[in-house]
């Protein structure tokens, strides 16, 4: 996450603070937060900075996969370091 360098001061009416108040105690977060999660929501970050990151994953080497459940569980613990 970035570092937090802009002050805004906004006015609202009462009913939308008491929603942001209500949800910033129920998620035990402040109401900054629930303000700066929920521009991150309606506005998300631009659609090309997505394509890019979409189009490195596609670009990216295959790799084997294991052939089933049970071997992917192994691999995965191994892994972890959870050898059994």
């Amino acid at each position: 996450m970035s570092m937090l360098s802009r002050r805004m001061q906004i006015l609202i009416d009462e009913e939308r603070y008491e929603r942001l108040a209500a949800e910033s105690r129920r998620r035990k977060v402040s109401v900054a937060e629930v303000i700066r999660e929920s521009i991150d929501i309606a506005l998300p970050p631009r659609w090309s900075d997505r394509v890019t990151a979409g189009a490195a994953i596609l670009a990216a080497e295959s790799m084997d996969v294991p052939a089933s459940i049970a071997d992917l569980k192994t691999e995965l613990d191994e892994l972890r370091g959870r050898r059994g």
